[in-house]
């Protein structure tokens, strides 16, 4: 059987064949590395009884489990991209992604089949339950298949196509290619000092880059040994550390403040782990002062599903000193900041974050307009805001397009806005995030009725939750006469938070 060069599970089949390279902590399930390779060409067998390789979609709705691995294998060896799709998504919104990714075959555990089936599927798609390929692990993981004939895949060949709540009110889908995955696990693994000898637990949520990216395919790339975890709880996360004595985690500032409310906090030692990787939004200094006396050292970063997403890091000894900053940037990762016109900003002047380098996504799926506003002279535009000191640290001074964090979870409030307004009494809306003690943020939205109407906000939100994502719908609606304006018209946000 021919062997890619980028193939790397084929790779520690080889080397370390008999090593753990996933345990599932909700069922106790285990993969060596040998057996992960071996499923994986039995399904490419499958696939390729359907027709199904190289440059063909597969649609994913799953947890955290071992087929999502067998899955990232299957792409790595043959050529076909993963779709990974939020499962809490609205029916009108995986219908867009469907039509807008074309998928050959979606692959649903059993229970979100729901969400697939409720959708308009297509003729040239098919659906298929992931139990197909957890009876691979059940009965053929031991088994090798002889004499597969596989592509040549280059390094510039999609691996993802990961969707993102876009600004113009419609999900983009960033292109992630075999390149940026081998790149971000070279950037990781130098700025986190990883080794084949490390264990971390994966509970984010697949349909993000973080689930795979941040520590799951690192880890893999260099042999090391990932739990998986269906979905985030906090006791069970400070039980496993201590159980199997991990050596990393990393989650988003909800997840740290909840494992600080749970009842096992005080008595978890948690005296294996080297330090806790967080990210997507700033952590307060009394959840940093707090982890610091619990003997966890902490270090923040900076990322992006179109680019990384391991792209800066803030070194756990700067945490507090450099409270709010999101580091210095990762090995391979070039950085510049530039003012409206386009000049470079000074030390501690605001501008807009660019990046360059080889794990830059080389654009959107089908969306050349927006590829072209994003991508110039092959710098990636952030629209995010920064300054950066005189010691070269990095701070955020805004976010891009009015977006907010809500546990985790990036809002666009575009996209919440673009719902609202198709419900008949309303003449104007704007959704802003405000403040919330468990979640971090949630959405505020703001709306003034047509004439002679009266919209009914709790009739507003059922429509809502029947159109969006749980995550996305804003927890308190506001009824105003009219909305404020800046002098040439436009909704003045400012005054609304």
């Amino acid at each position: 059987m021919k062997m890619n060069t980028i193939d790397w599970i084929k790779k520690w089949a080889v080397y370390t064949p008999h090593h753990v390279a996933l345990e599932e902590y909700d069922s106790g399930r285990k993969i060596t590395y040998h057996e992960l390779e071996n499923c994986a060409n039995h399904f490419i067998e499958i696939l390729y009884k359907r027709g199904i390789g190289k440059g063909d979609r597969i649609m994913l709705f799953a947890e955290p489990c071992i087929e999502n691995v067998i899955l990232f294998s299957v792409a790595q060896k043959t050529g076909v991209i993963l779709v990974p799709v939020n499962f809490r998504l609205s029916t009108p919104e995986i219908q867009f992604l469907i039509e807008h990714s074309e998928p050959s075959l979606i692959i649903s555990e059993d229970k979100f089949m729901p969400q697939a089936e409720a959708c308009q599927i297509p003729s040239y798609t098919s659906l298929m339950s992931i139990e197909v390929i957890r009876n691979l692990y059940k009965k053929h993981r031991q088994d090798e298949v002889e004499d597969i004939e596989l592509p040549t895949v280059s390094e510039n060949d999609p691996l993802f196509i990961l969707y993102t709540s876009g600004t113009t009110g419609f999900p983009k889908g960033a292109i992630y290619t075999h390149k940026m995955l081998f790149w971000n696990s070279i950037n990781t693994s130098i700025s986190l000092n990883l080794s084949s000898t490390d264990t971390t637990v994966c509970c984010t949520p697949v349909f993000h880059t973080g689930g795979w990216n941040v520590l799951l395919t690192p880890l893999l790339h260099i042999g090391g040994k990932v739990y998986l975890l269906k979905k985030f709880e906090a006791e069970t996360i400070l039980e496993l550390i201590d159980q199997k004595k991990l050596d990393l985690f990393f989650g988003v500032p909800t997840m740290l403040k909840m494992m600080m409310e749970s009842s096992n906090y005080t008595s978890s030692q948690l005296d294996s782990i080297r330090y806790f990787i967080v990210g997507g939004e700033s952590l307060p200094l009394p959840v940093i002062e707090a982890w610091h006396k619990k003997g966890i050292r902490i270090r923040q970063g900076y990322g992006l599903t179109e680019v990384g997403p391991n792209l800066t890091s803030l070194h756990q000894e700067d945490a507090i000193r450099k409270l709010g900053s999101i580091g210095r940037p990762n090995f391979y990762v070039e950085t510049k900041i530039i003012k409206e016109g386009g000049k470079l900003a000074e030390t501690n002047e605001i501008g807009e974050l660019c990046l360059r380098g080889p794990m830059v996504t080389p654009g959107y799926w089908k969306n050349p307009e927006a590829t072209q506003k994003t991508i110039i002279q092959n710098w990636f535009h952030t629209g995010d805001l920064v300054r950066k000191d005189e010691e070269g640290y990095i701070y955020v001074a805004g976010r891009r397009k009015n977006m907010f964090i809500s546990g985790g979870e990036n809002v666009y409030p575009v996209e919440v806005e673009r719902v609202l307004m198709q419900y008949d009494q309303i003449a104007e809306a704007v959704v802003i995030g405000v403040p919330h003690e468990k979640w971090g943020e949630v959405g505020k939205a703001f709306v003034v009725s047509k004439k002679d109407q009266m919209v009914n906000l709790e009739d507003l939100k059922i429509f809502c939750l029947s159109n969006l994502a749980k995550f996305k719908v804003p927890q308190y609606f506001t009824h105003l006469e009219a909305l404020p304006k800046t002098a040439s018209g436009k909704i003045d946000r400012k005054v609304l938070q």
